[in-house]
């Protein structure tokens, strides 16, 4: 009895926060409608001009070539290297280097995908979750390098920790998937893609699938740059959202953070754990890609917070060090 009554006491306490929580957003859209428009207009000028085109061509590419059978073509010539590295099947080792090439949230899109068509164990996804979701190189290079830090003698070390740093991590998270064996590279015989025929109807579907996914992702990058317009005009009165601010989203949160810290020292390790977490609509967008699939979501968050604590000391080290 007492078990069942403190669950419905933490179900009522859930559901107030949650419920006060959205009756002050509604309220302060109803005071600020003007920022409202222009968080939502740059939410959505960010999304057409730069994530749309950046990410829809590989989400469209990558539904065609899981449907098409062109995934057998990759894992092939890329199967074995990358799983003898990371202890992942062939069809695993696709997922890998949509992860590190592509962005959020292609890692969790591409690895959701494989588990619905029965291309990888639902293990083997939790455990690439686990180190291949990441931001794209070329986003570290064009905006936080060339743009933002403006120093092109932090471009390797800034890639370096945040491409090797998932990688070393790997080595010890994948102890907590493999349980009867060390890898995941039998698996491929079973679970090996068949050369479909390429029609019309294929195409379409992958175009509507790309677009879906894409439009969650747009609407997810609008809601939370209205959250950081709103937070920016409360954040006077509130000194705790100040923190929170940069948090939400990784480019505006970058911008944040290059705005109020002046000494290299801190922005550097700062920005660095920014993005490597990738912020809570980072977060929010991949939760929205393996929620089908079935693949747990607290383990990653878990995973990425720790990936974000070990790259913020290398940047710290590197700063103590070099800079």
């Amino acid at each position: 009895m007492k078990c069942s009554s403190s669950k419905n006491l933490l179900k009522k306490t859930g559901f107030l926060n949650a419920g006060s929580l959205t009756v002050f957003l509604f309220l302060a859209m109803l005071v600020s409608p003007d920022i409202v428009f222009t968080g939502a207009a740059d939410g959505l000028l960010l999304w057409f001009n730069t994530i749309f085109p950046t990410l829809f061509p590989f989400m469209f590419i990558t539904a065609i070539l899981l449907k098409s059978g062109g995934l057998n073509i990759i894992a092939n010539v890329l199967g074995k290297p990358l799983g003898k590295i990371f202890s992942v099947s062939a069809a695993g080792a696709f997922s890998v280097i949509a992860g590190f090439l592509c962005g959020y949230p292609m890692g969790a899109k591409v690895t959701a995908d494989l588990v619905c068509t029965k291309k990888i164990e639902r293990s083997e996804a939790a455990y690439l979750l686990s180190f291949c979701n990441n931001t794209s190189p070329v986003f570290i290079v064009n905006f936080i390098i060339h743009k933002i830090l403006r120093d092109r003698t932090l471009l390797v070390p800034t890639l370096i920790i945040l491409i090797a740093v998932p990688i070393f991590l790997s080595f010890f998270f994948r102890r907590f998937y493999f349980k009867h064996s060390e890898s995941y590279g039998e698996s491929l015989r079973q679970t090996e893609c068949k050369n479909n025929p390429f029609s019309f109807r294929t195409f379409d579907e992958c175009m509507m699938d790309s677009f879906e996914n894409i439009v969650k992702v747009g609407g997810y990058i609008i809601i939370f740059s209205v959250f950081i317009r709103l937070l920016t005009k409360f954040s006077t009165d509130i000194p705790a959202f100040f923190y929170l601010l940069p948090v939400l989203e990784l480019t505006n949160g970058i911008i944040i953070l290059f705005e109020r810290f002046e000494n290299i020292a801190v922005l550097y390790p700062l920005i660095i754990a920014l993005t490597s977490f990738g912020g809570l609509c980072a977060l929010a967008q991949t939760k929205s890609m393996i929620h089908s699939s079935g693949i747990p979501f607290i383990p990653y968050l878990i995973q990425k917070i720790i990936t974000a604590v070990i790259s913020t000391a290398a940047a710290y080290g590197y700063v103590l060090l070099f800079l």
